[in-house]
């Protein structure tokens, strides 16, 4: 999430009420996770493991729970809850707005596009020409969708993200601002659900095909002529990259990569990356040549069994 204008290092640590290392006048541009962060962002960090990639990330300024030598160039705010105060950040900057009406007087809806009876289109939502928005979508804030697309009944968008930190009371859930885009030509089946990104966009590139009760998470790219079937659940910030065919009740876990003209079959499981251009079967997924072969040996283990002790 950009800001609206550049503010001073000090401007951010008064809003958060936080110690700052650096100069007052340090400018700061906006707020990131740190998949996505830019020159300029604040990114936060509240775990010994992570400090070193948040202290060498792109980022320009750190929320840290700790004081350590700042790097060169950057700049630090000094928190007790990075977390909470990254959400106190995303309030004053993203703040929730109540939409008065069905549609939101800032959408902008394209020539010729048809919005079907129940439709929720909430605050600065952009939709494009020709498209067909059936009863009962629900289209959350701020997203934006190209010319041609099909969102078929029950479907939502731009939902929160699922992000939890826990607490000894109970847990407390990072606040979303990012968006859901969605290209041109693009057809969404019924009831899916697309988390909007957390600080930045949920992304679904042209030509992509989803098939009903499909699960997007947030930051999660997919490709170009992506087909996707039903039951299938995406965890946040994987990509997909283009031309990748994910068969019924695919599960993929979070932050990582499908390779492009990758296909998955039917109830495979994915838990690393990828690589492009094969076919892939099983939970862990592999080569679906060599997991059909493990399979054939584990039907034969009776008989085998049976062959030692001479039956």
């Amino acid at each position: 999430m950009k800001f609206p204008k550049s503010y001073s290092l000090k401007e951010i640590s008064e809003i958060i009420g936080s110690e700052f290392i650096g100069d007052a006048n340090f400018p700061v541009l906006g707020m990131n996770e740190i998949h996505v962060v830019e020159k300029g962002d604040i990114v936060f960090v509240d775990h010994p493991k992570y400090y070193e990639k948040a202290l060498n990330c792109k980022a320009s300024v750190v929320l840290i729970n700790k004081k350590v030598e700042c790097p060169k160039g950057k700049a630090l705010l000094i928190s007790d809850e990075p977390f909470t105060d990254f959400n106190k950040l995303t309030q004053y900057f993203a703040p929730f707005t109540s939409a008065n009406s069905a549609i939101a007087e800032s959408a902008q809806i394209g020539k010729n596009t048809v919005i079907q009876p129940n439709v929720f289109i909430g605050n600065n939502v952009k939709i494009g020409e020709n498209c067909l928005i059936h009863a009962n979508v629900s289209i959350n804030d701020n997203c934006i969708i190209g010319n041609n697309v099909i969102i078929h009944s029950g479907s939502v968008l731009g939902s929160d993200a699922f992000y939890y930190k826990k607490r000894q009371e109970g847990f407390e859930r990072l606040l979303s601002s990012g968006r859901v885009v969605i290209e041109d030509n693009v057809d969404i089946g019924a009831s899916c659900t697309i988390d909007r990104g957390v600080t930045g966009d949920t992304i679904i590139k042209e030509w992509a095909k989803l098939d009903n009760l499909i699960q997007v998470g947030h930051d999660t790219i997919i490709g170009r002529k992506c087909q996707i079937a039903s039951h299938t659940g995406i965890a946040g910030c994987v990509i997909i990259e283009d031309e990748v065919i994910l068969w019924g009740q695919v599960g993929i876990a979070s932050a990582i990569t499908i390779g492009e003209k990758a296909i998955v079959l039917a109830q495979s499981g994915v838990s690393k990356s990828l690589e492009g251009g094969k076919t892939y079967f099983g939970s862990p997924a592999d080569e679906a040549r060599t997991k059909m072969k493990e399979l054939a040996m584990i039907r034969n283990i009776p008989s085998l069994l049976n062959k030692s002790k001479g039956k």
